[in-house]
């Protein structure tokens, strides 16, 4: 019999999180209850076998709220990749919009191509006076060594416990793991209001920054 450690199942779990939840976009309502699918079986090469073991299937993301539309954003003070205090106020001083995503965990395949996805339009993000900003349960060395290895120009907040994602209604469940981030992006106006959620993020990663930018473009548009 094989064994396998609780940090080696917890890494897949986050994994099959980045590339297996399913949600639906909410433009203008709320989120009552979501529940998360995950892989229910990994296979491994050991000894020249392939080994198949059981994972928890389901992780709960239940009974959880995201910020009403056109209302002030849960407000917040955590630590940045770059060792900063970042507040909700401290990101909207300056008059900018901002694009606030939450992802399960660093260095998995999902968050890497979603980070790069952001990277690659940032100029763009520039143009239409907006910064990214992510947030994940990752430690601030965990998210700061992210952002060196795939070199970002934006930063990291880090959300130990999962007490801010909670209050966004973006938090994953994971019996006998914890909390973590689930895969969602809030884009919320110099004021500090949320103008819009999406929720449907991990069906559509590859292609994430592009529909961020066109909603973008539609709510900065002048009237």
């Amino acid at each position: 019999m094989t064994h396998f450690t609780k940090s080696s199942i917890l890494l897949l779990l986050i994994a099959n999180a980045c590339v297996s939840a399913f949600s639906f976009n909410q433009p203008r309502k709320t989120i009552n209850e979501r529940r998360v699918f995950l892989t229910e079986s990994v296979q491994r090469i050991v000894g020249g076998t392939a080994v198949t073991f059981l994972v928890p299937a389901v992780a709960n993301a239940a009974s959880q709220t995201a910020p009403a539309l056109g209302k002030k954003a849960p407000d917040f003070n955590l630590t940045s990749s770059k060792g900063d205090s970042i507040t909700l106020n401290s990101l909207t001083k300056a008059g900018k919009w901002t694009v606030l995503y939450f992802y399960p965990g660093a260095f998995t395949s999902g968050c890497t191509l979603e980070a790069r996805g952001f990277q690659r339009d940032i100029d763009k993000y520039r143009a239409l006076n907006t910064q990214v900003v992510g947030v994940s349960v990752d430690s601030v060395e965990k998210n700061a060594q992210f952002c060196n290895s795939e070199g970002l120009d934006f930063f990291m907040l880090s959300d130990v416990g999962g007490v801010v994602s909670k209050q966004y209604g973006s938090s994953l469940s994971i019996p006998g793991f914890g909390t973590f981030s689930n895969r969602q992006t809030y884009i919320i106006d110099p004021k500090g209001n949320t103008e819009y959620v999406f929720t449907d993020v991990e069906s559509r990663v590859a292609r994430h920054s592009e529909e961020v930018l066109a909603k973008l473009a539609l709510l900065t548009k002048p009237a």
